[in-house]
């Protein structure tokens, strides 16, 4: 490595980490295509169906997404661990491990409170045929938790060997198996019995389980993957690195869920304003979400590459992978953000049926949203690959607070000052929701900008085992 230039350098870490996010990227976009078919072949059986379906997806999103944000932090540790030793089986094999462990430790309670999802959904207002309907969706659907978890563990062991394109394969495979289980068990084609809702649900979870079992397999017959011997002796505990999981793990977990439960916070808002706004920010928000999925796929690549520097204790590898996930980031999203401010009718043209555009009153609004999508999108790339970034340091905790504070003080603040203080309405929400954003971007940065300063970097030429870092002791000793 010492040998070639910086131009070089930076020139093999740029196709590097393309390499790494672009199938990272394509598998978010499988997950969800997989979600988008569900909504269609709901809407095909009915409205209120769909509606049941949406109110009982809701709540079983709240343990699906503080399970993937524990099971992240696999990420960080396998980078760091194959950093430091690139031939570590053995705790390659306790962190993979003690992650699965943690993703039942979330599924367990999950089922048991999802099982009484009727009497949950009745307590927060809804009207009983509805939550009874939503309840006959869930109960199938929540057995999907568990595997949807293992699936998520197993691509993060994926993308830190940097072979991330088997778990991209088995996600288009299963955006096929769910298309035609779903179809089959909601409308009884195909010599399946029909179910409607409840068919539904467990369409779903049989396209998880078949998802995880196909990574399954795939690591215990790939030689890449088989000398990890990931599922040995699966029963055996491992405290130390379980309680470093969920070390890692809660804070993104939390992040995750303020962001999540900030956009449903909007939506509501929303509501509060008109039937328009809710349809016109259904449409920006749509658009937002599918051009995440570049930034949140190199966030995932810019962990992997900045923990295996990390690892190597190499500081300028660590600063070369951040800064080229980072610039890579925010020049997808101001070229998405340039599209957003050059042809907004079009793209919302694209979301309406023909009735609804006719109608003319949403399309003026969606465009406006979109106009602050636009500066909105450059933020939100750059404040989740700086989330990224500062996840290959094992650093979890304060990018926590960073997220509560921003998402939660300035844009839902902002939000309901502009909006509703001074009267601007769904543009006041918008506007406020990219205040926050930009406020979490700018934060995550400075963070990584005195990240030597901070400690988060090891000193010295090594990183030795058990070497404190932004608080967690990184243990690389310690029991089988």
């Amino acid at each position: 490595m010492h040998g070639h230039s910086p131009q070089r350098l930076w020139r093999d870490e740029a196709v590097s980490t393309a390499i790494l996010a672009a199938p990272l990227i394509l598998t978010n976009l499988a997950q969800s295509a997989i979600n988008a078919t569900d909504v269609v072949l709901l809407g095909w059986l009915g409205a209120r169906e769909l509606a049941a379906s949406a109110i009982g997806l809701n709540l079983y999103l709240i343990f699906l997404i503080f399970g993937w944000g524990v099971v992240m932090a696999a990420s960080p540790l396998l980078a760091k661990e194959l950093g430091a030793r690139p031939h570590s089986v053995r705790d390659v094999r306790r962190t993979v491990r003690q992650t699965l462990w943690a993703a039942l430790t979330v599924a367990v309670p999950g089922w048991l409170i999802l099982w009484q999802a009727e009497p949950i959904l009745i307590l927060f207002g809804q009207e009983p045929a509805l939550a009874r309907a939503g309840a006959d969706f869930i109960r199938p659907l929540m057995f999907g938790l568990f595997p949807s978890l293992v699936f998520a563990t197993l691509r993060s062991f994926m993308a830190a060997l940097e072979q991330p394109a088997w778990a991209l394969w088995i996600g288009i495979g299963g955006v096929l198996v769910n298309a035609v289980l779903n179809y089959g068990l909601i409308f009884g084609a195909f010599g399946l019995p029909r179910l409607g809702l409840w068919g539904a649900g467990l369409g779903s979870a049989l396209t998880q389980t078949a998802m995880a079992l196909g990574m399954m397999v795939v690591i215990v017959s790939h030689k890449r993957f088989r000398r990890y011997r990931l599922f040995g002796r699966f029963w055996r505990a491992d405290w130390p690195r379980y309680a470093q999981v969920w070390r890692l793990g809660v804070p993104i977990a939390l992040t995750l869920s303020l962001e999540v439960t900030l956009f449903i916070a909007a939506v509501f808002l929303m509501g509060l304003i008109s039937v328009e706004s809710v349809a016109a920010h259904a449409i920006a928000i749509q658009v937002a979400s599918l051009t995440f999925m570049v930034p949140m796929g190199l966030s995932q690549a810019a962990t992997v590459r900045v923990g295996l520097a990390f690892g190597r204790a190499d500081r300028d590898g660590i600063a070369r992978a951040g800064w080229t996930a980072l610039v890579m980031g925010v020049a997808f999203m101001s070229a998405t953000a340039l599209v957003m401010l050059a042809i907004p009718e079009q793209l919302v043209r694209l979301f309406l049926e023909e009735e609804a555009a006719a109608s003319g009153s949403v399309i003026p609004l969606a465009i406006a949203f979109l106009h602050l999508a636009a500066l909105f999108q450059v933020f939100d790339g750059a404040q989740a690959v700086g989330a990224g970034m500062l996840r290959g340091l094992g650093d979890t905790r304060v990018p926590m607070l960073y997220a509560g504070f921003g998402y939660w003080l300035v844009g839902m603040g902002t939000s309901l000052w502009l909006g509703f203080g001074l009267g601007w309405a769904g543009v006041g929400i918008w506007a406020g929701l990219a205040a926050g954003l930009a406020v979490v971007s700018v934060l995550m940065l400075w963070r990584w900008l005195r990240r030597d300063r901070l400690g988060l970097v090891v000193p010295g030429p090594r990183a030795e085992a058990g070497t404190r870092v932004s608080g967690h002791a990184f243990e690389s000793k310690g029991t089988q």
